[in-house]
């Protein structure tokens, strides 16, 4: 099977994912209103403390890969304006840290209560495709992922007395909960479902081989290691378990945001979902000039914008372009 992608070298990557990196700080500073250093002294960003739960109940933050700025404040305490706490979920090759430099500050500056996990991780496996030599994830087979996720998703609920969680994935991040709310009893614990560039039907092996170029020395687990990569293959048995059941469960709202450059998740079409509950949204269709494509779509001030907007509609802005 052909991976052109493979042959690029890993430095100039590198630099492109660093490139990336920080525009995904210069994103969330300018959605944000201010500079991303000063997003924690918006007003309204710090949310009510009280009191946690367990120590012996919560993930030991920091257990994988630190959290992303904003994220894992388990006293924190749901508001009024966004009362059901935001859980963060990485995609394949990624960690809850590099995935989510830019929305987790973001949505901690707006009042969310934010979360983020690290799933998938197979011991001993790291990248330093951001120029950090960091564990990856995103790597078991989804299934267990997904009781991964459900463990975390009860966890936050205990922790911040929340009924439910909205979800924001992005690739693999963003279809993972879809097996979590068909099959392992997530659709009553869930409110919303945001997925950038999310692999919902699968994709071909070439285009998970796509990813490799942005985190150095992973090529290899494509075939070995990564179960998730076999999982999200078009045809897969898990895909094929997907299929059994319709895209949506009721009671949710699922928003799936898309971009015409995905060189991962192709064709880029195949990402959306049917149901009467669905947002189906192309960022160049907001941003003409967009060059995002699967990766820089979770640091794209448009991208960005249009996740705050669907985990609350009621005050949805005008989207910016950049």
């Amino acid at each position: 099977m052909r991976t052109p992608l493979l042959r690029c070298a890993a430095r100039p990557v590198r630099r492109r994912l660093i490139g990336a990196l920080g525009s995904a700080l210069l994103a969330g500073a300018l959605l944000a209103g201010g500079p991303a250093g000063a997003a924690y002294a918006a007003d309204g960003a710090d949310a009510t403390p009280t009191a946690s739960a367990p120590a012996a109940q919560l993930p030991p933050d920091g257990d994988q890969v630190a959290s992303p700025p904003g994220a894992n404040d388990w006293s924190c305490r749901p508001t009024a304006a966004h009362p059901d706490p935001v859980v963060l979920v990485h995609g394949t090759f990624a960690n809850r840290y590099e995935n989510w430099l830019a929305l987790s500050p973001l949505l901690k500056s707006e009042g969310y209560c934010v979360f983020a996990l690290d799933y998938g991780m197979v011991p001993g496996i790291t990248s330093s495709g951001s120029g950090l030599l960091l564990p990856i994830g995103g790597l078991g087979p989804i299934d267990e992922s997904a009781a991964q996720l459900g463990r975390f998703v009860d966890l936050v609920r205990t922790a911040t007395g929340a009924a439910k969680v909205d979800l924001v994935g992005h690739s693999q991040g963003g279809m993972l909960p879809n097996y979590y709310l068909k099959f392992l009893g997530g659709a009553a614990k869930v409110g919303r479902v945001v997925g950038l560039a999310p692999s919902n039907h699968g994709t071909t092996l070439d285009g998970i081989t796509n990813l490799a170029p942005y985190f150095p020395g992973v090529a290899d687990l494509i075939y070995t290691a990564c179960k998730a990569c076999r999982d999200q293959a078009v045809g897969s048995a898990f895909n094929q378990k997907m299929a059994t059941l319709p895209d949506t469960v009721p009671g949710v709202r699922y928003t799936v945001i898309a971009t015409v450059y995905d060189e991962v998740v192709t064709p880029y079409r195949t990402q959306f979902l049917s149901g009467p509950n669905v947002d189906n949204v192309v960022l160049q269709d907001h941003c003409p000039v967009s060059l995002a494509e699967h990766v820089a779509i979770a640091f794209s001030p448009t991208g960005l914008h249009l996740v705050t907007n669907a985990l609350d509609p009621a005050h949805a802005t005008p989207v910016y372009c950049g």
